[in-house]
């Protein structure tokens, strides 16, 4: 099946540089001190912010010019955001439970690693604007989100029926870990905390901070939000991956994101007429 958002070596070089950045973004304080007593990344998330639209831009001019995303797909991706910032507000915030990621993995497996970028930053601004949830961390919480969308697309093609629905649900799983590990690691090294086996020390060896954070990461996170986000992800993908997955599949047949316009012959059969 053809991408909607196929990954030319632009693109693709584009996503590689977009990632890099963000994973520095993420992890540099493991590697430079940071002040703990910096208020959580409120200087440095509107710089990412900066850096990170910018990027999204450039994906789509470069997939655009090269033919590789066209209008129905820039629609499709509108569409796939709208409903996900209507889901998101329905378990954001209790127990951990998210219902905006099921859908981005589904997409992403659908349309490509390409496409599936773009709609897990796409999908946590509008969602934002929907729940006034605009702060320091929605720069974060946008890249990691791309991260789940680009993986899920990159997963293995050959599988399907419930191969592929198992593989799906226990992606679907570890991305929440996976998650809830980068977005706890942007404001960890930042919090106010006295000096315990959980909290970070600037300048102190980067296998005794990540050993660190580590610890801080199970013990308040993976035990429980992440815990519930991956219990959710998994379960929505199981029960309704299906349905899910035969819709956005027929919805990208119709579509026909690789079919060229013909107008010599529209015109054709217009004069013939």
């Amino acid at each position: 099946m053809t991408h909607p958002v196929r990954v030319r070596p632009r693109a693709a070089l584009v996503l590689t540089l977009a990632s890099t950045a963000g994973l520095a973004a993420f992890f540099w304080p493991l590697f430079v001190p940071a002040d703990p007593a910096a208020v959580a990344r409120t200087a440095e998330a509107p710089l990412i912010f900066v850096v990170l639209l910018p990027v999204l831009v450039a994906v789509m001019l470069a997939e655009l010019t090269s033919g590789g995303m066209d209008t129905k797909a820039v629609a499709m991706l509108g569409v796939l955001s709208a409903i996900n910032a209507a889901l998101r507000p329905l378990g954001a915030g209790t127990a951990g439970i998210e219902t905006v990621f099921f859908l981005l993995v589904l997409a992403g497996r659908v349309f490509g690693p390409g496409f599936g970028f773009l709609l897990g930053s796409t999908s946590l601004f509008a969602s934002a604007l929907l729940t006034a949830g605009v702060g320091p961390w929605l720069p974060f919480q946008m890249l990691a989100a791309s991260w789940v969308g680009l993986g899920a697309g990159l997963l293995p093609r050959r599988l399907t029926g419930r191969a592929e629905i198992a593989m799906l649900a226990a992606y679907a799983a570890v991305s929440a870990y996976a998650y809830g590990f980068c977005m706890n690691m942007w404001f960890w090294p930042f919090s106010p905390a006295a000096d315990t086996q959980l909290s970070y020390l600037a300048g102190a060896p980067l296998l005794d901070n990540l050993h660190r954070f580590v610890l801080f990461t199970v013990t308040t996170s993976s035990l429980g939000w992440d815990t519930g986000r991956a219990i959710t992800n998994s379960v929505a993908v199981a029960v309704l991956g299906t349905a899910v997955l035969t819709t956005l599949r027929r919805a990208s047949r119709r579509a026909a994101f690789d079919a060229a316009a013909d107008f010599t012959s529209a015109e054709g059969n217009r004069l013939a007429s």
